[in-house]
């Protein structure tokens, strides 16, 4: 028996898809079905289903609003219900997949890309409660995954494309961070890449998974709207301020994951896949 937290989420939902397409069994949650913050709901849901595989995909990913308004939910989510979920979990002996993220790291190396046992040291409280998170599963968990991911897109929820193509719509001009360098990661391929890690059974522990290629947030806007009649102009973090400081360079090392076999698509093809697959769907509700 498979379960998903926060099965109507960005990534939840690209998961469900897959799950359908594999035609897995599954059964999807959201809050108010299990409230993962909830210690004693939590283990009561899990206990009861008893599930083999938990693919935990409920999280807190206001990265700005988590600095202030949102710092008590976001430990909440990221931290308790991470720890709520685990405990669970290795009670009932299920395998346990964790998205975590690149914002564990501060940014600072700029020698090589980040592997899985680099030193984390993150600068905002949404990386913080992401590694507390990672902690959590490591401590309580015999049998885990922790997956860290970055740049999350796809045709679900609220992303980084479909934010620029909603201010396409109405300014000529848009200004983009371009000091700023990671890897956008489609959540089809990190998706497909959970249900290879059961699949072949690979070893438990932390992995690093997102599309081939790096980019800044510039150079991903510029991408995005190549066919949209509007300037795309970049400018620099100082000019650009937000709540939340971002790592500079969080382009993480993939080569664990592909060593397993996994195939990795550059972000570019993943992208263009995503909108073209989009567009048919909206194509098929009109």
């Amino acid at each position: 028996m498979i379960l998903i937290t926060g099965g109507n989420g960005q990534l939840g939902t690209e998961l469900r898809k897959l799950l359908d397409e594999q035609k897995q069994a599954y059964v999807s949650t959201d809050a108010s079905e299990m409230d993962i913050t909830d210690a004693s709901k939590t283990r009561e849901f899990i206990t009861k289903l008893k599930p083999d595989i938990i693919y935990h995909c409920a999280a807190y990913t206001a990265v700005d609003k988590a600095e202030d308004e949102g710092k008590v939910l976001d430990e909440a989510i990221n931290v308790d219900g991470t720890r709520n979920v685990a405990e669970a979990a290795q009670a009932v002996g299920a395998i346990l997949v964790y998205i975590s993220t690149d914002y564990v790291f501060d940014g600072t190396r700029k020698d090589g890309m980040y592997k899985e046992t680099d030193d984390t040291a993150p600068l905002n409280e949404y990386g913080r409660t992401k590694l507390l998170g990672e902690q959590a599963v490591a401590a309580i968990m015999d049998d885990y995954y922790i997956i860290r991911t970055s740049w999350v897109f796809g045709n679900y929820g609220h992303n980084f494309v479909f934010t620029m193509q909603r201010l396409a719509e109405s300014h000529p001009q848009l200004t983009v961070v371009n000091d700023q360098f990671g890897r956008p990661t489609w959540t089809r391929t990190l998706a497909e890449f959970m249900t290879f890690l059961i699949r072949e059974a690979a070893p438990f522990g932390i992995y690093h998974l997102s599309n081939e290629g790096s980019c800044s947030w510039y150079e991903f806007a510029k991408e995005i709207l190549k066919d949209k009649k509007v300037e795309v102009a970049p400018v620099t973090s100082a000019e650009y301020p937000q709540k939340a400081r971002r790592p500079q360079y969080s382009v993480m090392d993939l080569r664990k994951a592909e060593a397993l076999g996994f195939e990795i698509p550059d972000w570019q093809t993943a992208l263009a896949k995503m909108l073209a697959e989009g567009k048919a769907d909206s194509a098929k509700v009109e």
